[in-house]
This record gives structure tokens, C-alpha cells and sequence, in this order.
């Protein structure tokens, strides 16, 4: 790179409300994927100050609708823009509702040491005081900066970092929607420049044994979520486990359910399904063998893992093992 080059980052842009548009820019209601990664570069000409961007549309949809082809071709072009040694960094536009499945997914499977940023809003890009334009802008400079490199997958809102394996989105409306609940934010962007806090303390990138590779080969095994409540009856779950691989528990408290429940989960892993349990609460550490008897029940802990979160993981582990005590090593340390 030429001395006084700046840095390219790609950006690859896949919709959500950071592209949406209103009616008026004072209505409620809006339209996520309006537009194009063109237009979202257009309304931050100082990006042309910090970095050379390299536009490319994933997709444009809410995420509510994010799939796993959707995934796929992420995974894909970040592989392939993490070892074009041209690339400093890569930027993800994403909606707000599935930006942390994306995010700890991409963690996963992306096996490389360069920044990766994924961004979103709250706010519709019509909207008045609408915060995309600043959070793209400090996605981009916290994607160019070293400190953000082998960090794994983080996420950028309204100048808070967080790390992709800990954030949530924990409110349906308003600016404070995302927060990292059980280790706290990695940091915070001033002007500009990221200051972290802490490391990543979980595996994670170059460390990970998971790869898109290894899914595709699975046939990405099916993982889904119950969700536990007063009086839940196991019908729901003996209907899942007919035709899925693994089973998410979201639970009560430390992740439990009704004793019903239990008893059709235990079913579930005596005919080879995987079991874990996670908490519906958002926030906490389910442990193992405590109020459930994990080790003889043939269940995994998800630890603080949420159960969205837990769902991606399982879905990964399922690629390389279905023994209940290698599965929660796994979980034990992702």
C-alpha cells in the first residue's frame, strides 16, 4: 500500500432497518431494505476521509428473514476477502432483530485474524435523528484500526463494542437496545478511535474448529427451540424431535422446565437428539448437573450462552460429534 493510501474496507450490506424508510420521517412504522449499500455509503461522505470502501450487496431484507443462504454467502465472501491481503477490513450492514445470530455464527466459521464489523440501527434511514449514518461511520473506522484485528466479530451500536459471542438485543424499540449482559461491553468508540476493555476470554476465529466446510458437508444439521412456561406439555417437544437433530431448551430460571417436559426431552436424547439447555431469562449461567441431572439425562449446559446463541452452537458442534460429553465440552469452551 502506498504510503499515504488509505485503507479499504469492504462493505457488505445485507439490509435491515439501517436501510429501511419511513412513510414520513416521523411515523412508526417502516420498510427494512430500502435501500441499496450505494445509497447508506452516500449519506456518510466523510467515510471518504478514513478508507477506500468496496460496496457489495449480500442481500436487503429484515432479519427477521435471515436465513442460512443468506449465511452462507456471507461466510463465503468474508473467507475470500480475509486472505485478499489488499482488504484491511470487513464491514456487515445487518438489521437489528438476528444481528447477533449473524455475528456469532460468522465468529464461528470464520477462521482468519482480520476485523470484521457487523453495524445496524435502530432507527430507519429516514427517520428523524436516525443513528445509522454514525454507527457505519464508526463501523468503518473500527474495522480500519489494528487494535479491532483477532479479536473475532464485533459489533457496533451507538458507539458501544461489543463482542459477537456476548451481545443482545434486549429491548424492541429505542436507541439502548443492545448490551452485553454477562461480561459487559469489549468497548467503546471517541471519535473515532476504539478504546477496548477487555479480550475475548471464549474460542473463537483462528482458533475455531468449525467451518463452513464442515456444514455443508452435515447438511447443516436442524436445531430447535422450545420454549418453556407454565404447565408445557411434551408433545411439542416429541413433535420437534422427529425431525430435528438437536433440541434447544429455552427454560425457566436455570434451565428448566416442567417435569413433563423433562421426561419428553430425556425421550428426545434416548433416541439420539441432542439436548441443551438454555435460559430464558437473558441474561445468567445455567450450570450443569444442579436443579437437572445432566450427566445421566444425557443433556448439555449452555453455560451463559442464550438460547438463540446456544441453537448456532449446537447446530456447529453437530458437525464433528453427538456424544453428549464432547458436545458439552464444546460448549464449555465457545
Amino acid at each position: 500500500m502506498p504510503e499515504n493510501a488509505l485503507p479499504v474496507i469492504a462493505v457488505l450490506a445485507t439490509g435491515g432497518t439501517i436501510a429501511g424508510a419511513q412513510a414520513d420521517a416521523t411515523s412508526a412504522g417502516y420498510k427494512s431494505g430500502t435501500f441499496s449499500v450505494n445509497d447508506l455509503l452516500a449519506a456518510v461522505p466523510q467515510l471518504a476521509g478514513i478508507a477506500e470502501i468496496r460496496a457489495e450487496q449480500v442481500a436487503n431484507v429484515g432479519s427477521q428473514n435471515m436465513t442460512h443462504d443468506v449465511w452462507r454467502a456471507l461466510a463465503q465472501r468474508v473467507d475470500t476477502l480475509c486472505q485478499d491481503a489488499s482488504v484491511a477490513g470487513i464491514v456487515i450492514t445487518h438489521g437489528t432483530d438476528t444481528l447477533e445470530e449473524t455475528a456469532y455464527f460468522v465468529s464461528l466459521v470464520n477462521r482468519h485474524d482480520k476485523a470484521v464489523v457487523l453495524v445496524g440501527a435502530m432507527r430507519p434511514a429516514t427517520a428523524l435523528g436516525a443513528e445509522g449514518p454514525a454507527n457505519l461511520y464508526n463501523a468503518v473506522a473500527l474495522a480500519r484500526h489494528p487494535d479491532a484485528r483477532g479479536r473475532g466479530p464485533l459489533v457496533v451500536m451507538n458507539e458501544d463494542i461489543h463482542y459477537a459471542r456476548e451481545i443482545q438485543k434486549i429491548a424492541s424499540a429505542g436507541l439502548c437496545a443492545f448490551a452485553s449482559p454477562n461480561r459487559g461491553r469489549a468497548g467503546v468508540m471517541h471519535g473515532g478511535v476504539p478504546c477496548f476493555y477487555s479480550r475475548n476470554a471464549t474460542t473463537y476465529g483462528a482458533q475455531s474448529e468449525f467451518s463452513l466446510a464442515l456444514l455443508e458437508k452435515a447438511g447443516w444439521p436442524r436445531v430447535d427451540i422450545v420454549y418453556a412456561y407454565a404447565n408445557l406439555q411434551a408433545d411439542l417437544i416429541d413433535f420437534l424431535a422427529s425431525a430435528a437433530d438437536g433440541i434447544v431448551l429455552a427454560g425457566v430460571g436455570d434451565g428448566n422446565a416442567t417435569d413433563l417436559a423433562i421426561e419428553g426431552l430425556r425421550r428426545a436424547a434416548d433416541d439420539g437428539v441432542a439436548v441443551v439447555r438454555s435460559s430464558r431469562t437473558g441474561s445468567g449461567f445455567v450450570a450443569r448437573d444442579v436443579e437437572v441431572d445432566d450427566a445421566s439425562l444425557g443433556f448439555v449446559a449452555a453455560r451463559d450462552l442464550n438460547p438463540q446463541k446456544a441453537r448456532i452452537l449446537l447446530m456447529l458442534a453437530l458437525t464433528i460429534t453427538r456424544d453428549p460429553d464432547a458436545l458439552q465440552q464444546v460448549f464449555d469452551r465457545y
